[in-house]
């Protein structure tokens, strides 16, 4: 698993070709979502005093159910605008593990160059699992995290909660 992990984080596509087809990394790549974004929440939770524990659950949370909502906007905006060919579990693999560089947030204020880095992971697995163009891959990735990042503001506003120590992101 440690190899599938620095292969996704070095943005490898012939690992990214392999995940899409393979069903049986489906629970590596949960793990990978969820290790990754309990890693982020507890940089954030040291960068800020909060509380380690809720740092970790709230990043647990946040982080698979921005995963599951992400991959399910990257999905059809890849397969329905763009006509990229991939279906929603193959998503679900290849954005999955396109989380790990996340993990480097568990160093206080690096939270953001591992999302920046975990985008750019993301732009390369929805490019080799839908088969088309950087640019559509770009733009899949693009629409994903903005109505990911929208939905998180409204549920967050709307609920009036504070997470200072989270910052909305698509991948928790």
């Amino acid at each position: 698993m440690i190899r599938n992990v620095v292969r996704a984080v070095l943005g490898d596509e012939d690992f990214y070709a392999r995940v899409a087809s393979d069903s049986s990394l489906m629970f590596q790549a949960f793990v990978v979502v969820v290790v990754a974004n309990v890693l982020d929440g507890l940089g954030a939770s040291f960068a800020t005093d909060a509380s380690l524990i809720l740092g970790a659950v709230v990043g647990m949370l946040t982080g698979v159910v921005g995963w599951l909502i992400w991959t399910g906007i990257a999905y059809l905006v890849g397969v329905r605008m763009f006509g990229g060919h991939a279906d929603y579990r193959e998503m679900l693999r290849v954005i999955g593990f396109s989380y790990a560089p996340l993990a480097i947030g568990v160093i206080p204020w690096l939270g953001f160059v591992g999302a920046a880095w975990a985008l750019f992971a993301a732009v390369v697995a929805i490019r080799v699992s839908m088969e088309f163009s950087t640019r559509r891959a770009i733009l899949t990735t693009g629409f994903g995290w903005a109505a990911w990042l929208g939905l998180a503001v409204l549920v967050n506003t709307f609920l009036d909660f504070d997470f200072a120590i989270r910052w909305a992101n698509p991948f928790g």
